[in-house]
Order: C-alpha cells, then structure tokens, then sequence
C-alpha cells in the first residue's frame, strides 16, 4: 500500500515538474542570480577549509609525503587554477600545430562527461559520446595525432607509452592539479576577464587551489586578451599577477576564424550577413561567440557548459530554428553533427594567437622538447 502511495505522488510530482518546468526553471535562476553573492559569502568558511585541504595536499606532493611519477618522455600539462573557460582546448591546439610536424604528439585528456570508463584511445570507431567532446574534437581536427583518454592521468600515459607506436610527446589537458603526475613543463592559463588574482578558493569564488599555486607553472598565458590590450594594461597584469623571477608572462586573444563550416561545404561569414540565424553555444562563457556573430535579428539559444544534447533540446533547436541557419562551436558541432539538419548546421573555428612575443613562447616549448631526456631518441 505504502508502494503504491509513493507511485501515485511520484507520478503526480512527476506530471507537476514536466507541466511547469520551465517556468520553475526561471524562477530559480532568477533567485539564483539574485542570492549567488550572498550563498558565496556564507559558504566563505567552507572555502577556508577547501583551502586547507588543498594546501596540505599541495605540501604533501612537494614534500615527497605523497609521490608524484615522472616519465622519461616530454610531458606538457596546459591547465588553470579556476574551474573552466580559460581556453584550455585552444591552447592544446596550438601545442599540436607547434610540435606535430616534427615529433609525434599524443594528447591525453580525462574526457569531462563521456559516456565510457577507464582508458580509451581515439580511432574510427569514437564518438563524442564515448571520448567527450573535446578530445573528439581534437581527435577529428588532428588524426595524425594520438588522441586518448583516462581520468587516471599515470595509468593514461602508461597505457600510451606502451603502444607500439608510441608518442615522443605527450599533451596533458586540464591536468595542472593532477599531481600524481610530474609532467617536465606546466602552461597556466589565466582568462584576461577572469584572473586568478582577483579570485577565490571554491565554493566562495572559482578557484580550485589557491593563488599560491601558480608558482608550479613554468609559463603562465592571461587567455581571451582584448587583441588591441596596451602596453600599459599588460603591464597592469604584469604586477597584478607578481609572477616568480623564472616565470614568464604571455598574452593571447582568441581569433575567429573567417569561415563558417559545416559537413560538406565552407562560407565566408559575410554570407551570412542580413540572414536570420539561431546561435547555439554550449560553452563556459558564450558571450564573446554570440558577440561576433550577432546580426539583425539573430536568435540565441544557450545551454551548460559540456551540454547532453537531449531530444527535447533537438526538437527545441529544430523549431527555434524556423529552417534558418543554425551556428554554433567547434566543441558543441560534434555533438550536434547527426541530430540536426545538416544543411542548416555550421561552426565556427577559433585559434588562439598570442599577442605578441609568440617566438619566444614557441622557443621556449620547442627548447624543454630538445632537451628532454626522452626526447634524445627522436629521429
């Protein structure tokens, strides 16, 4: 009996959220938006102790309490201290296009949301379901480079070095607080609107470790630069950032490519001028991409950062959409490719350039590969 009353107010509750799910939804943003500040706040101690753990933690690895493995193999991590858009995939990008044509480079990632367990090396037969979207992504930009994925980082790269074919590189993404890996050069990110500097420890701000742990990266690049930041202004940063006497500073902008792309053809953005278009983005921060494409009387339709696309969000984007062109990211295209018109689906492709001083970002990464002791057996 009791069973059968808790099927009844499950149904009935069930039947409530679907009827009016979208009008509770907007609700609790708006009070989420409204209390966001003052959750933070009152959550403040619980970052105090977040932080405690994390620095005993941090002491233990630089101590030697707890060990961290170290591989004769050039090993790069990119990562940050805050949680998510920092550029990350950009960044690793550009590590590719830097290194593959000289070495055999081989990105590992832990594959954020994939629908799969334990290592997985990208082939023909991946999916975004089965890698996550962004290795996907990187695997179908550069499948001349080894593409895997294991959200244990040591087992990952072991798993790697035992291939036949194994890589003389090896790409960390989003592993600058794995510490169980000691990887020979670390690459911080920092986003221009969001530094570091100006955070927190979670959950009362952003960051995932404290400011202190910027002094582990070897290089440290402020991401998503206005492309026309003064002088004056970087110096700003400069002193804001107070980087150790090793380290050294970069700024990069994201730069948009000038073509729209889908499945079978390529078109330049100004053909798309006075047409009605639905921007799709499921990223970290989408203003920037709907900024730049925002014309007359586009629509925008914003989902989480790493989305699921459901059904229900197809149907949504299909009749939001009115048979006009959809555009969206190079990260949310893969998993959109298949469940919408491909017809009407295109992406935008996105590099990050540095702002100035690339050559010496460039010789520096090129200088620890070359000197690198797992490196000597390069051909």
């Amino acid at each position: 009996m009791c069973g059968l009353w808790f099927n009844i107010v499950q149904h009935c509750l069930y039947l409530l959220v679907k009827n009016h799910s979208q009008k509770m939804l907007s609700i609790l943003q708006n009070r989420y938006l409204r209390n966001m500040i003052l959750l933070r706040k009152i959550l403040f101690p619980f970052a105090i102790l977040y932080g405690l753990i994390t620095a005993i933690r941090n002491w233990f690895y630089d101590n030697g309490i707890l060990k961290s493995n170290s591989f004769p193999i050039p090993i790069i991590a990119v990562g940050n201290l805050s949680v998510g858009g920092t550029g990350k995939t950009p960044q690793i990008e550009y590590l590719i296009r830097l290194l593959s044509p000289t070495y055999k480079v081989a990105v590992l990632s832990r594959g954020y949301k994939r629908k799969s367990s334990g290592f997985l090396l990208a082939d023909y037969s991946s999916t975004a379901e089965s890698l996550g979207d962004e290795p996907f992504q990187l695997h179908q930009k550069f499948p001349t480079s080894q593409v895997a994925v294991d959200a244990n980082r040591k087992n990952g790269i072991e798993r790697l070095l035992a291939l036949q074919n194994k890589p003389d590189i090896i790409l960390l993404d989003d592993a600058f607080q794995h510490r169980k890996v000691k990887a020979g050069f670390y690459i911080l990110l920092t986003a221009y609107n969001d530094l570091y500097a100006d955070d927190y420890i979670l959950p009362t701000g952003n960051l995932r470790e404290s400011r202190s742990g910027a002094k582990r990266a070897n290089v440290v690049v402020v991401t998503k630069c206005p492309p026309t930041l003064s002088e004056t202004e970087q110096t700003k940063i400069r002193q804001k950032l107070n980087l150790l006497a090793h380290q050294e500073l970069f700024f990069s902008a994201i730069q948009y490519d000038e073509n729209l792309h889908s499945e079978n053809e390529n078109r330049t953005i100004n053909s798309f001028k006075n047409t009605d278009k639905l921007l799709v983005a499921g990223i970290a921060k989408p203003k920037p991409f709907f900024n730049h494409l925002q014309d007359g009387n586009d629509e925008e339709l914003e989902f989480p950062d790493h989305h699921d696309f459901t059904e229900n969000d197809i149907q949504t984007i299909q009749k939001k959409s009115k048979n006009k062109p959809i555009i969206t990211t190079e990260k949310d295209f893969v998993r959109l490719k298949g469940k919408v018109n491909p017809a009407q689906l295109f992406y935008l492709p996105i590099q990050s350039v540095f702002l100035s001083n690339g050559e010496n970002f460039n010789k520096k990464i090129n200088n620890y590969v070359e000197q690198s002791t797992g490196n000597r057996s390069v051909s």
